[in-house]
């Protein structure tokens, strides 16, 4: 009787580890595809996983099968000599490929579909063109999506006249059919003013930033929300009052459940002080008000939880706003991380990074893509002086109600940091609807090995056992890698010199 009740228990607890095991198949690494090359993880599209890839004037759609196996890789020979830049958006069957490229003083922005085996389907199609004088280096336009992927939105903006930016909107379905095409004058009454954080709803509403400082290398002192209707050829402004704080990098975020949009920003009570707390505003678009502006004042517990080796009060000063996610009632969860470099022993602080101010957004040519990366400073702006090592600390996670009011936080602690690249620092994450898993490189008997910490809809930090079938010969890059299933995830990892991809199914 005993040995039986004792076999139940292990069958139960094998059960139990089977079902919260975790599955990783890597690929076999292309000779081609080596370190400098660049790529872009699609998904899963159709049965088949696709990534594409470019390496140098070479642009191909690699397929892997279930089991990370390639089954195709596909020339696209229908690209140019030379493109400025590419954008996926990857739907159940299909995947689109938008790219832009300039021939003679032509820059034009085209689309291509592409199904799940990597095949062209159909003819690409031009979706805008502009005219300029000079050679791009840099990507003139943006595409930008709504959250159901129902609309898509092309936009640039001409900031030739300092006083008046031109923003010029093409609104499509997702069969990419014209919906709306817009040429809107946006005054600019501040040599300091700029625009971003362009944003797209799901009705195809459009809504952006326009925040000013006193200087482009100070704090943001102004700010007005600018929103667009679908078909409107007008823009409306909403300013937004600020007076009495000083805010740092704005985010905006569209709560498509209860039409609302999310506006966010870490602030200061100081020109140039030590980060204070977050700020909060939800703004309502059936009443055209703000529902709720809240300063959330960091408390010196958090502070102490969050500020690694530094002080309390510089606790706040590296972390950068990344993440937002809305839930169903209204209340959000905000992702930040602390992250900073050092040159020739030096550290560099948030104003260190281009022209002092890491939000400002310049241009070295009339037309420019109004958005920029802001996955990490060095990333978004660059930095005057050379990088020789880059860091990426704690990650801090706060929850909040629908009133904007803190209902709790918590500190994920790492420690990492690299003298050559920033590939393998940072963190990925994966969002099982109830849970958050984060997975990042952490040191461990001088080995960097992939960790998993899975944070809980009350606030709670998991750590998981350590991943099975992790290999040493494998560096993972987890700030690349992409979600592609309700318990999937592809992370990009260097063999040797060699790219590959890893796919994880918890």
């Amino acid at each position: 009787m005993l040995m039986r009740l004792l076999s139940i228990c292990f069958f139960c607890h094998f059960l139990f580890v089977a079902a919260n095991a975790q599955r990783i198949t890597y690929s076999e690494p292309d000779r081609d595809d080596q370190r400098s090359l660049n790529f872009d993880i699609i998904g899963k599209v159709g049965a088949n996983y696709l990534v594409f890839k470019n390496n140098r004037n070479e642009n191909t759609i690699t397929v892997f099968d279930n089991d990370m196996k390639q089954l195709n890789r596909v020339n696209l020979d229908f690209f140019p000599d030379k493109v400025i830049n590419t954008d996926v958006l990857a739907y159940k069957d299909f995947f689109y490929l938008f790219y832009q490229y300039q021939r003679r003083n032509i820059v034009y922005c085209m689309a291509a579909k592409i199904d799940g085996n990597g095949k062209l389907s159909g003819e690409p199609v031009e979706l805008d063109t502009t005219a300029i004088n000079y050679f791009a280096s840099n990507k003139l336009y943006t595409i930008i999506n709504s959250d159901d992927k129902k609309k898509i939105m092309v936009l640039k903006v001409n900031n030739r006249n300092q006083d008046n930016n031109v923003l010029t909107t093409s609104l499509f379905s997702s069969d990419l059919s014209l919906i709306h095409k817009s040429r809107i004058t946006i005054l600019m009454p501040d040599r300091s003013d700029f625009l971003n954080e362009f944003t797209l709803d799901n009705e195809g509403g459009l809504v952006f930033a326009r925040p000013s400082g006193t200087s482009q290398n100070d704090n943001i002192t102004s700010l007005d929300l600018v929103t667009k209707a679908p078909t409107a050829d007008t823009v409306a402004f909403i300013n937004i009052d600020v007076s009495k704080i000083y805010l740092d990098d704005v985010r905006l975020k569209a709560d498509n459940i209860n039409k609302r949009y999310l506006l966010t920003s870490f602030f200061s009570t100081t020109k140039r002080g030590n980060i204070e707390g977050l700020y909060c505003m939800e703004w309502d678009k059936v009443s055209g008000r703000a529902i709720s502006t809240v300063q959330n004042i960091f408390s010196e517990e958090m502070r102490n939880e969050a500020r690694g080796d530094g002080n309390n009060k510089t606790a706040y000063n590296n972390y950068y706003l990344q993440k937002i996610l809305i839930r169903k009632d209204g209340g959000f969860v905000i992702v930040s991380e602390s992250v900073y470099t050092s040159s020739r022993g030096i550290y560099n602080n948030r104003w260190d990074y281009m022209y002092g101010s890491p939000y400002y957004s310049m241009s070295d040519y009339y037309w420019s893509s109004p958005l920029n990366s802001y996955y990490y400073p060095w990333g978004r702006w660059g930095n005057n002086n050379q990088v020789n090592r880059y860091y990426a600390d704690n990650i801090s996670i706060m929850s909040f109600d629908s009133t904007s009011t803190m209902q709790w936080n918590t500190i994920i602690h790492k420690s990492q940091y690299d003298d050559f690249s920033d590939n393998f620092i940072g963190y990925g994450t994966m969002n099982t609807g109830g849970d958050i898993h984060f997975l990042f490189n952490q040191l461990e008997k001088r080995t960097q090995l992939l960790n998993e910490q899975v944070l809980t809809a009350d606030g709670k930090v998991e750590r998981s056992p350590t991943l099975r079938n992790l290999s040493k010969e494998y560096e993972f890059m987890p700030r690349y890698a992409k979600q592609i299933g309700a318990r999937e995830i592809i992370i990009p990892c260097q063999y040797r010199n060699y790219v590959c991809f890893a796919k994880i199914e918890f």
